[in-house]
């Protein structure tokens, strides 16, 4: 394992999401608490990136600091070579709406809406019209084997049939990056297989690079880069 995180500090324009120099830091009761100390992070077009690390190491900090979820206390995040901090707030919705994709350990589905709707919201509120947002929904399901399923609400659906939902409904935009935040940790072992394979066909299928934080092994190794989070800064972890 090297010792260093990744120092390389000019934006590359291949690249398709950048964190510098990044920190975060939170104000508690107590004091403040360093969270993130320095995390330099490159990911290139359809790389497949894995990060590891100790149960309240930051890693969701970093994930959400990455989507532009959260506002880092130092340090740049770059999306397609624009920092996130030259958008205007309705700007930064936009761009994560077209260029970036979420999934959580949690599926995050609208309750009252089915699965095919749930999957062409995104769609739609970046201003696709509703039949061709159905149209393309539909498809995404049914790639994710869930033709039969898509007028199920989520109720109705399996944990793994939720997840493959809210991974569908994350990649149907096409973005260039889909950020996941422990995206299997709610499944056994043969539905979070399952959803490893559909998360990495559709990254071959459309060039999609995944950016995953999580604890599984199995999955980890099968990432071209494998990361660990470790004092506030990453490390690679060279197998």
């Amino acid at each position: 394992m090297r010792t260093g995180p990744n120092q390389r500090q000019h934006y590359v324009m291949n690249e398709i999401l950048q964190a510098i120099d990044l920190h975060q830091t939170f104000t508690l009761d107590h004091g403040s608490v360093p969270v993130l100390q320095g995390v330099n992070l490159s990911v290139q077009p359809g790389e497949q990136i894995a990060i590891v690390g100790a149960s309240g190491s930051g890693k969701s900090t970093l994930l959400h600091c990455l989507g532009g979820l959260e506002q880092p206390t130092r340090g740049a995040i770059h999306l397609q070579g624009r920092p996130f901090s030259t958008y205007t707030p309705t700007e930064r919705g936009q761009m994560r709406n077209r260029c970036l994709g979420f999934v959580y350990q949690f599926h995050h589905l609208l309750a009252e809406l089915s699965a095919l709707e749930n999957v062409a919201l995104p769609l739609m509120i970046g201003g696709t019209s509703q039949a061709a947002a159905t149209e393309q929904a539909d498809a995404i399901l049914a790639r994710m084997g869930l033709a039969a399923r898509i007028q199920h609400k989520p109720s109705a659906l399996s944990g793994g049939e939720r997840q493959r939902v809210a991974i569908a409904r994350a990649l149907v935009t096409k973005p260039v990056c889909l950020l996941a935040d422990e995206p299997t940790g709610n499944l056994d072992r043969q539905a979070a297989a399952v959803v490893y394979d559909m998360m990495l066909d559709m990254n071959r299928e459309q060039g999609t690079s995944l950016v995953i934080v999580t604890h599984d092994s199995a999955l980890a190794e099968r990432m071209d880069r494998c990361l660990t989070l470790r004092d506030g800064v990453l490390q690679e972890v060279v197998t």
